[in-house]
């Protein structure tokens, strides 16, 4: 397994959840689809927040799963927009798993995720520019 770098997180704190016996393996970790979704949900409300509006997930970017979470652990999920074009964005999402034992802080997982703003018909809409 790849070891994660010690550097703190990168970004935004966006969601915190407690991951529960009912999302594990067979092994008893976490599953990693449950993981992934966290941070979908996580990066469209930021992508929200940043489109002033509704947001669709285009496509994630080199998923790197480091450690496992365990139930107990608290998930931590941080967002940072990385680039805004015409319509879409790119926003790095990292996991932190405090650790339900003990309470050490781990990066289990990031990724790079695309998000498109989109209108009420779903079509591709401008993102407005930052003030």
């Amino acid at each position: 397994m790849p070891e994660p770098s010690p550097e703190t997180h990168r970004g935004e704190l966006t969601v915190r959840v407690v991951a529960m016996p009912a999302d594990t393996n067979a092994n008893g970790d976490i599953f990693g689809g449950w993981v992934l979704s966290q941070m979908d949900a996580a990066g469209g409300i930021r992508g929200v927040e940043r489109a002033h509006g509704r947001v669709v997930t285009l496509k994630v970017d080199t998923l790197t799963f480091h450690r496992p979470v365990k139930v107990g652990d608290v998930l931590c999920v941080y967002t940072d927009v990385e680039s805004i074009g015409r319509t879409s964005m790119k926003i790095h999402i990292e996991a932190w798993a405090k650790r339900f034992f003990g309470g050490a802080r781990e990066k289990v997982t990031d990724a790079v995720f695309t998000f498109v703003a989109v209108d009420d018909d779903g079509r591709p809409r401008p993102i407005p520019r930052e003030e």
